[in-house]
């Protein structure tokens, strides 16, 4: 009899050991489903339900995935490693929210189509420098400011497509997924070598087309509507000192990595820690006439921090059926690049990266897990690298969940009262019919030829 019960722990961590390592069936995958349902028709059909619940809707959908998986499954590592990157997302979102809030930026003139797009392309390599989200974080007040007389869905939607997304997909510092490709073992520079062609035709394209639409925009507003409100506009710089606790969230991303992979209490990394420390040096050294400025407050960044806890969980069993080869089944680099990209556009594109990454260096007998095995298959097989690189980057412009900064730009703009597409009209008025045939277009001149 005193041997039963050793037995017992004995099966039954065997049995919680085969489920962690098991894939999760087709249905785990129905949280996640209802939540972009949610997401999409809510504010369309019950707006004020969904303004004052939707906290309650997001956690609670992400609590039914990870309640399944702590006690059906016994996968605490999956909900661990979920956490982690919460955390170090939210960590990087936010601190880059409130140092961008202490900065105030205006700018002098009136915003023509011209002066509207040389801002856009000089926000699309800035995003190369300070990342997607802190480009953007620290663009769109001065955006909305510039064309507060005339601003529409297209001003919002287009610094998503370039600011937020597109511009950020020649460095590591760009934007996640390459930032994770670095880290496994890609190397910094390989990138901006091989996807500056895809990137530059890809800006050129979009920057165009917003040109030819704003030139429309600019034409419907009365001359004398657009001399009252920018005659006394002047250059204005504000806040700079906290360009200092800019300098420390992008120092914490280039800590070594045995430094960046040490956690406290399980899932605050060293990095998280400084980025949040530069985040309250900012919030309690910045004047506050310069956050009445720019308007600011924790609004925004707790509208994402509530959805994207739901996000991040219930995407859990989906990424792990992707990366198992259930969910699609591709072999080509322009497969892969369609691939990752529609799933970038719902599915966080980090993440998203990653997973594919692995399946395509699987089918080479490689792991992802090896910084040896990826700087050979980035060096021998670097198509691959190039398009899973561009979709997930690209496409994560596909819609308001695809890359964190586009929830926080139509959320600081909605603060703003500026009118915004809901998550529908983004995708059908915007998403499909402009970006995405530009996109395919890219894709196709990048990866012509290729099998």
């Amino acid at each position: 009899m005193m041997t039963f019960y050793p037995l017992l722990a004995a099966a039954a961590a065997d049995a919680a050991q085969h489920a962690e390592h098991a894939l999760p069936p087709m249905w785990t995958m129905a949280p996640f489903a209802i939540l972009l349902l949610c997401i999409a028709l809510m504010p369309l059909f019950a707006p004020h339900f969904w303004e004052h619940h939707y906290p309650k809707v997001a956690v609670g959908l992400g609590l039914v995935a990870g309640l399944y998986y702590y006690f059906v499954r016994g996968d605490g590592h999956a909900l661990m490693h979920a956490g982690n990157e919460y955390v170090s997302f939210m960590a990087l979102v936010g601190s880059l929210f409130v140092i961008s809030g202490g900065i105030n930026i205006r700018v002098k003139g009136e915003a023509t189509p011209m002066v509207n797009t040389i801002f856009l392309a000089i926000g699309a390599v800035l995003a190369n420098v300070i990342g997607t989200t802190g480009a953007s974080m620290l663009m769109i007040r001065p955006w909305i400011r510039m064309n507060k007389y005339r601003i529409t869905s297209l001003h919002v939607v287009f610094f998503i497509f370039l600011v937020s997304n597109v511009g950020g997909s020649l460095t590591p510092i760009g934007d996640p997924p390459l930032f994770l490709g670095f880290l496994r073992g890609v190397p910094f520079w390989w990138v901006m070598e091989h996807c500056w062609q895809a990137w530059a035709l890809a800006c050129a394209l979009l920057l165009g087309t917003f040109y030819v639409m704003d030139s429309i925009n600019f034409r419907r507003a009365p001359k004398e509507v657009r001399d009252r409100e920018t005659a006394h506009e002047t250059w204005l710089f504000q806040g700079l000192g906290n360009v200092v606790f800019l300098g420390m969230v992008l120092g914490a991303v280039f800590l070594p990595k045995s430094v960046q992979e040490m956690k406290i209490a399980g899932l605050l990394t060293v990095p998280a820690l400084v980025m949040l420390l530069a985040a309250v040096g900012s919030y309690f050294t910045t004047k506050k006439a310069i956050h009445e400025a720019n308007d600011f407050n924790f609004g925004p960044v707790k509208e994402v921090g509530y959805l994207f806890v739901g996000i991040f969980l219930t995407m859990i069993p989906a990424l792990q059926l992707l990366q198992s080869g259930t969910l699609v089944k591709i072999d080509s680099p322009m497969q892969y690049y369609f691939s990752t990209g529609a799933l970038s556009a719902f599915l966080d594109n980090a993440p998203t990266y990653l997973s594919f990454l692995a399946a395509a260096m699987g089918a080479q007998g490689m792991s992802v897990d090896s910084v040896a095995d990826v700087l050979k298959f980035t060096m021998e097989q670097g198509v691959y690298v190039i398009a899973i690189s561009l979709g997930a980057v690209f496409f994560g412009a596909g819609s308001y969940i695809g890359n964190g900064p586009n929830f926080m730009v139509k959320a600081i703009a909605d603060k703003s009262k500026v009118r915004t597409p809901s998550f529908l009209g983004y995708i059908l008025r915007f998403s499909l019919p402009i970006l995405v045939p530009i996109l395919v277009v890219v894709g196709f001149f990048v990866l012509r030829g290729t099998h």
